[in-house]
C-alpha cells in the first residue's frame, strides 16, 4: 500500500486509473479501515472546489476531494445546509469519501441519509471511462438511479470525480432536550415513542454514556417552546443551552467519544438495540482495572449504532454478538475485518460491480 498517486485534475485521474492495475481512492483519511487494502492509493485531495452552486435551485456540484467543511461554509453563507449531518467534517472528511463510506449523522432521522440527497455523479470506472450518471437538478427521472449505488460503495465501483447534491434551507430555530434514562430498554422506549409522535424531532440519539437520550427539535421558536414543555412533562430531562447542545452534536459527529481502537457502524433496529447494547457493554476488558472495552452511540431512534471497541479480543466478541442477532457492521477505523457480524450479499450489487469494474481494477467489497 506504499505506492501513491495524486491527480490534480480529472484528466489526470482518468490516466491514473487507466495506467494502474489495482487502486483504491482515498479522501481525507477519517475512516481509514475502508481503504486498508493492498492497492495503489489514489489521493483525491488535489481535486477540490465547488464547480456549480445555485442557491435558488438548492443544488451544488463539487469535486470529490473537496473537504465537506468548505461546502458547509459556502452553504451557510446562503442560509442552507446538508440536513443529514455529515460526519467527521472538522476532521477533514471529503465529499467523495463521505459518499463512499455511506455514513450519515443524527439528522438522517428526520430528513433521510445522504443517499436521499445525492443527485448525480461523474466518475471513472474500472475500464478507465469517464461517465456521468444522474443529473444536476432535483426533478430528474432519466435513467437508472446509479448514483445511489455509490453511497457506501467504499471506492470499489469506481473513482468519484464530482458529485451533485440537493440542499435544504437552514433551520429557523432548534432546541435540544436531554432526557435521563435508566438502561437501554428505557432509552429505546423513549426513542420509539418520540419517533412516532407528532413532534417530528430533528434527531433522536442515545449518548455513549447510555444514560441520556437527546431529542433535537427544529422549527419556529414559539412552537419549539410549546413542544419542549409537553415533552418534559412526559419524561424527566432538561433543555440544553445552545452551546451545550452544539458540543454534544459536534462530539457525536466527530466521534470524539470513541476510543482509539476499532470503530464499527452497525445497521440496527429498535427491537434489537436494548439486548445488543446490554450484552456488548457487559463484555469485560482483557485487563482488570481498565476502562470498559465497549462504548456505543445509538442514532436515528435505534436504526444505526456506532460502536467503539478498545480491545482486540473484545472486538471478536462483538462480532459474535452481531452474528447472533443477524445484524451487519462496517469497520470504519482500527484493525479487524472490514465487515462484522452477519454479512449479506445481493445479486444486484455483484452485477453493478461486474458492469463497472469487469477487470477487478478496484478491490472487491469483501476486502
Amino acid at each position: 500500500m506504499s505506492a501513491r498517486l495524486a491527480p490534480s485534475s480529472i484528466p489526470e485521474l482518468v490516466e491514473a486509473v487507466r495506467s494502474t492495475p489495482r487502486l483504491i481512492p482515498v479522501g481525507g483519511g477519517t475512516k481509514p479501515r475502508l481503504s486498508m487494502v493492498d492497492a495503489t492509493r489514489v489521493l483525491m485531495g488535489g481535486l477540490r472546489g465547488i464547480i456549480e452552486y445555485e442557491p435558488s435551485e438548492f443544488t451544488f456540484t463539487a469535486l470529490a476531494g473537496t473537504p465537506v467543511a468548505e461546502i458547509a461554509d459556502a452553504l451557510r453563507q446562503s442560509g442552507q445546509y446538508l440536513p443529514f449531518d455529515p460526519m467527521c467534517v472538522e476532521a477533514g472528511a471529503t465529499l467523495g469519501g463521505t459518499v463512499a463510506s455511506g455514513v450519515s449523522g443524527p439528522g438522517r432521522f428526520r430528513f433521510g441519509g445522504l443517499r436521499d440527497f445525492i443527485l448525480g455523479v461523474r466518475f471513472v470506472d474500472g475500464t478507465g471511462r469517464l461517465l456521468r450518471m444522474g443529473g444536476k437538478v432535483v426533478k430528474n427521472a432519466a435513467g437508472f438511479d446509479l448514483p445511489k449505488f455509490f453511497v457506501g460503495s467504499l471506492g470499489r465501483f469506481g473513482v468519484l470525480a464530482e458529485i451533485t447534491f440537493k440542499v435544504f434551507p437552514q433551520r429557523v430555530a432548534s432546541r435540544t432536550l436531554k432526557l435521563a434514562v435508566e438502561g437501554a430498554e428505557a432509552a429505546a422506549s423513549i426513542a420509539v415513542q418520540a419517533a412516532c409522535s407528532r413532534w417530528e424531532p430533528d434527531a433522536i440519539d442515545c449518548l455513549p454514556d447510555g444514560k441520556s437520550v437527546c431529542l433535537r427539535l427544529a422549527g419556529p421558536a414559539e412552537a419549539l417552546e410549546a413542544i419542549s414543555r409537553e415533552i418534559l412533562s412526559r419524561w424527566k430531562g432538561e433543555t440544553l443551552s445552545e452551546s451545550e447542545a452544539e458540543k454534544i452534536w459536534s462530539d457525536l459527529r466527530e466521534f470524539r467519544w470513541a476510543g482509539k481502537g476499532q470503530l464499527i457502524k452497525i445497521a440496527l433496529t429498535p427491537e434489537i438495540w436494548p439486548v445488543l447494547e446490554r450484552l456488548a457493554r457487559g463484555l469485560k476488558p482483557a485487563e482488570a482495572g481498565t476502562p470498559n472495552a465497549v462504548r456505543m452511540h445509538v442514532s436515528a431512534a435505534g436504526n444505526v449504532a456506532f460502536v467503539s471497541v478498545t480491545e482486540r479480543t473484545t472486538s471478536g466478541m462483538v462480532g459474535e454478538l452481531m452474528r447472533k442477532f443477524g445484524v451487519s457492521g462496517l469497520t470504519l477505523r482500527g484493525e479487524g475485518p472490514l465487515w462484522c457480524g452477519a454479512r449479506s450479499k445481493t445479486k444486484i450489487t455483484a452485477a453493478v460491480k461486474e458492469a463497472l469494474d469487469p477487470q477487478n481494477r478496484f478491490p472487491s467489497l469483501e476486502d
